[in-house]
């Protein structure tokens, strides 16, 4: 198995939860797969443990990944990591695929030279906010981050205590009023694929932000976009 190419000419790809085409999403082996290929950046998720650290995982609890219900926010960092995941055929036998956490991730992208594309699940505080600074500061890695959050109140926090980071909101669709507030908050443009369109991508950059776009996994949708001047793709399989 390998991942689809397409034309990406001056557009910069993004590995949604790491390779997760390929390996079971935001697990160490997602994030080395996308490592080893060409992608510009790596996107995870991340929520915070009920010992105050930080665990990688895309829902709120594991019950997809692991059968079993077990919610990310009520459980300590060493209990989470102790979880085995399903790999993609089904079976239960790959000690690797297990939670990861902030370090490991941050560690990975900095060793294959990826950009970190880091989405703030939970609702943090700023004291939170600032510790997950700390964590990519320890790593020298900040100029090399991007936060991402469909909480808006999580990137203010994060643009109050750094103002020039790099910052994107998700969200479904684009509007004027939406990119006026983005203008505002100095936070640029994350937003579902479906709804984008060749206006859009102009109005944004017209108002000097750049646009990402989730989850493109078809080569037609990602050439089409591509052909609009859109500045990210995030996609599971594509490169």
């Amino acid at each position: 198995m390998n991942t689809i190419k397409f034309e990406k000419k001056n557009t910069r790809v993004i590995a949604h939860r790491g390779l997760s085409g390929i390996e079971v999403e935001n697990t160490n082996s997602a994030f080395v797969a996308a490592g080893n290929r060409s992608y510009y950046g790596i996107e995870t998720d991340i929520y915070k443990t009920a010992d105050g650290k930080f665990v990688i995982g895309h829902d709120d609890n594991y019950k997809r990944l692991s059968g079993k219900e077990i919610y990310l926010e009520k459980e300590n960092l060493d209990t989470l990591q102790g979880i085995v995941f399903f790999d993609k055929d089904g079976e239960m036998d790959r000690c690797d695929l297990r939670p990861s956490r902030l370090e490991n991730y941050l560690k990975i992208c900095k060793k294959y030279e990826k950009h970190s594309v880091l989405e703030l699940k939970s609702s943090f505080t700023k004291d939170e906010i600032q510790k997950i600074i700390d964590i990519i500061k320890s790593y020298d890695y900040l100029e090399n981050t991007t936060f991402i959050s469909f909480n808006y109140e999580n990137l203010l926090k994060v643009k109050e205590i750094l103002p020039k980071q790099s910052a994107q909101y998700l969200f479904w669709k684009v509007t004027d009023e939406e990119i006026a507030r983005l203008v505002r908050d100095g936070i640029d443009v994350d937003v579902w694929c479906r709804d984008l369109t060749r206006e859009h991508i102009e109005a944004c950059h017209k108002a000097g932000l750049k646009v990402n776009c989730w989850t493109v996994d078809t080569p037609n949708e990602a050439e089409k976009l591509v052909s609009w001047g859109i500045d990210f793709i995030t996609s599971n399989i594509l490169e």
